[in-house]
């Protein structure tokens, strides 16, 4: 998955006629092996330490880059950061998010997705995208 995201992404500057830098491709790398869905400033401060010559807004716009390639999908979970995360080819996905610490998971229920289907299909409506994003407390914050 790693090595064909990078594919996809080397062939899309390449595409746009932009260079293939070393930064990019360690914001590339870190932003990969991660499994959350990382703010700009989160992958700008893990970043940071080991390499203190990649800027904020390299980070930015790499992260932007990644979202118009299509290896990465923008949220807005109403913190007022933008959030980045992986896109798996096929697989969908929603999200549970914590209001208290800020926390998001993922999950998937095939009877959503078909009542989704099935409402749609009854208003002729036929579904290209969709997303849910659903806001209450964790576990950990109930207690």
């Amino acid at each position: 998955m790693k090595r064909a995201k990078t594919k996809i992404f080397h062939d899309f500057i390449a595409e746009r006629g932009l260079k293939s830098t070393r930064q990019r491709d360690i914001i590339l790398e870190a932003f990969l092996v991660s499994d959350r869905h990382l703010s700009i400033e989160e992958l700008y401060l893990h970043l940071r330490a080991a390499h203190p010559t990649i800027g904020y807004v390299t980070v930015y716009r790499t992260l932007k880059l990644f979202a118009e390639s299509g290896i990465a999908r923008e949220f807005q979970f109403g913190d007022g950061q933008t959030r980045y995360e992986h896109v798996a080819e096929g697989e969908h996905h929603d999200h549970l998010v914590c209001v208290r610490c800020g926390a998001i998971s993922e999950f998937s229920n095939a009877a959503m997705e078909a009542i989704q289907d099935e409402i749609a299909a009854a208003q002729g409506f036929i579904i290209q995208h969709h997303k849910m994003e659903l806001y209450g407390l964790c576990s950990a914050c109930q207690r």
